[in-house]
């Protein structure tokens, strides 16, 4: 490699990043299964026998809403990904359910489709879309995942 030469790296984040056990709470995301879930439920017991506190999380996944439960001693790292929501104006539905989005700087998306999203937003984003509404829709990604999670009118 001579001196001129440059390669340059990926700067991009990663999909979770570790957490202590203890220091989660109710309504943080964690990582349960491999899955990125939202804590619903957090409650440790004491110390026992063995010495570890021990944390009992109840959580559901943020895509497919299946509850998932996890018990891990509070001062064990878990993991908790890194989960972005980003809002796009919704241009088109083709008939294979394929979204065409159009982000704030202009440039367009085609990479989602509809039917990986819960039945009701579904039903909500054709309706409105066939009604002639000019819609905005949230797209939430979370470890390599995305998917259209609600929408509303664009004002």
């Amino acid at each position: 490699m001579s001196d001129e030469e440059f390669v340059s790296g990926d700067a991009g984040s990663s999909d979770t990043y570790p957490i202590q056990a203890g220091a989660l709470k109710k309504g943080m995301h964690c990582v349960i299964k491999n899955r990125p879930c939202k804590i619903i439920e957090y409650t440790t017991s004491k110390t026992g026998k063995h010495g570890h506190a021990k944390a009992n999380i109840t959580a559901t996944d943020i895509f497919t809403e299946k509850k998932l439960e996890e018990i891990c001693p509070t001062s064990h790292n878990m993991y908790a990904p890194n989960v972005t929501r980003a809002e796009y104006s919704l241009i088109d539905i083709a008939d294979d359910d394929q979204l065409t989005l159009q982000n704030a700087e202009g440039d367009l998306l085609e990479h989602l489709n509809l039917s990986t999203s819960s039945k009701e937003v579904q039903d909500l984003v054709k309706r409105k879309f066939a009604a002639g509404d000019d819609l905005q829709v949230q797209v939430v990604k979370a470890m390599g995942e995305e998917q259209v999670m609600s929408c509303k009118n664009a004002s």
